[in-house]
């Protein structure tokens, strides 16, 4: 015996009969409507699966019918039925959200497979809404149904229930400290710390003392003893973002801790225990900078017990719509204002995007998007002139490798508001470096 319910909408009695009869001899449990206006009395009492509408009706039609149910009612699909079966019909009726178009007359054969399908995709939809939801509660702030991002998950899951080090790796912004709590937060040590330090954003004459403390009188202004993170994250995790950018004295440093699970505080001769998961994350190649002598070997192994490669944004199927409209409801409520919509076309520009910065660039630009736009449809014009198709580019004269570099340095710096630390991060260097690059292109421009 089937359950889902089905609402039949249109103005021939005759057409409302025959269908529901067909649809009754299924085991469906069939309502019926001979207006747009009844039908939407119906759906305001009465949870509907499917909605089948006729497309001309009287005073209003079900191309605003559809309409009415995108918006309010979305775990409802959506069948069009019509005696005008024109291209121009069938298009109209798909941008509004019908999921199935079927032309009159047509068979029971035919009325049941279109019935069929939609209530799958009613089901798929449903499924990845409940596999979303369960997913946000397990993983907080981890948002994606693509297979790339199901399997990282699966393997947090496993990696959670064991002590051992782990590598991230990616690109900057695919949100590899998200990861790292994830694996923190489902772990057994879910309830003491999670301590994340970006060793690229602290001098490399405060690492040592940041990480591991120190003692009253360890050097000029150590005017009382400090516990560095080490000692914070004491029976918790410690995640090292950016530990490629230590330099060799450290990196013996914390080869050390890996071995012996003890830290020395800066001034101080003693050792301290410390139970701590080492999670590191870079987004260079390690392995490339043993071979070249720029990282420790040992320190290497010892960081890659386990690995997570986490994948750029532009390989994650659809998952960059999902993230987009994440953030837009985000913004949107964080400002007070009704969530904007996506156009189709800037869901096509999204898609097309290569998104070099990954959800962090996404979400900068959602944010500014949700801030700056006033209407109630994101448009491509919203987008920043970047993403928009431009003939003039495409057809540009080729650029040296010096002014190419010029050209994504700035873009990028577009993208974060000038934010130098963030757009440091999403080119993959450090800031010094970024620093220096600025500098000489102003120097030459002068």
């Amino acid at each position: 015996m089937k359950h889902e319910q089905i609402l039949i909408v249109d103005d021939s009695p005759d057409t409302l009969e025959i269908v529901k009869r067909n649809l009754k001899t299924k085991g469906f449990s069939v309502y019926t409507s001979e207006s747009v206006e009844q039908a939407i009395g119906i759906l305001e009492v009465q949870p509907v699966d499917l909605v089948i509408t006729d497309m001309k009706m009287p005073k209003t039609s079900g191309i605003d019918l559809i309409q009415h149910i995108r918006d309010n009612y979305q775990d409802t699909e959506v069948m069009m039925i019509t005696g005008y079966a024109t291209v121009e019909n069938a298009v109209s009726a798909m941008k509004a959200g019908a999921e199935e178009f079927l032309p009159k007359p047509f068979t029971k054969e035919e009325l049941y497979s279109a019935v069929e399908r939609a209530l799958e995709k009613l089901s798929l939809k449903k499924a990845g809404q409940s596999r979303t939801a369960a997913m946000e509660a397990t993983f907080p702030g981890i948002i994606g149904e693509s297979s790339a991002i199901q399997n990282i998950l699966a393997a947090v899951q496993q990696i959670s229930s064991t002590n051992a080090t782990v590598l991230i790796t990616g690109e900057s912004g695919t949100g590899k400290e998200l990861i790292a709590r994830a694996i923190h937060y489902t772990s057994k040590r879910a309830s003491a710390p999670f301590i994340p330090v970006n060793c690229g954003a602290i001098p490399e004459s405060l690492l040592e003392s940041e990480l591991f403390g120190y003692k009253k009188g360890a050097f000029t202004g150590a005017e009382h003893s400090r516990a560095g993170f080490f000692q914070t994250a004491d029976g918790g995790t410690i995640f090292l973002d950016e530990i490629s950018e230590t330099i060799p004295s450290m990196q013996i440093k914390l080869l050390r801790v890996l071995q012996e699970k003890e830290v020395y505080m800066v001034g101080s001769t003693k050792s301290f225990a410390v139970d701590v998961r080492i999670v590191t994350a870079t987004n260079k190649d390690l392995h490339t900078l043993v071979e070249k002598g720029k990282f420790r070997e040992d320190l290497f192994y010892r960081l890659n017990v386990l690995t997570i490669e986490l994948p750029p944004l532009r390989e994650r199927e659809n998952d960059v719509i999902l993230l987009a409209k994440h953030f837009i409801s985000k913004y949107s409520e964080e400002i007070g204002r009704k969530p904007p919509k996506l156009s189709d076309k800037t869901l096509e520009a999204m898609k097309n995007y290569s998104w070099p910065g990954n959800v962090r660039e996404l979400e900068n630009i959602i944010q500014r998007i949700v801030i700056m736009s006033q209407g109630d449809s994101i448009n491509v014009p919203d987008l920043p002139d970047f993403m928009h198709f431009s003939a003039k580019r495409k057809s540009s004269q080729l650029k040296t490798l010096e002014e190419a570099e010029r050209e994504h340095i700035e873009y990028v710096l577009s993208v974060v508001n000038n934010n130098k630390t963030k757009a440091a991060q999403i080119l993959g260097i450090d800031r010094k470096t970024l620093r220096n690059k600025l500098d000489n292109n102003n120097s030459k421009n002068n």
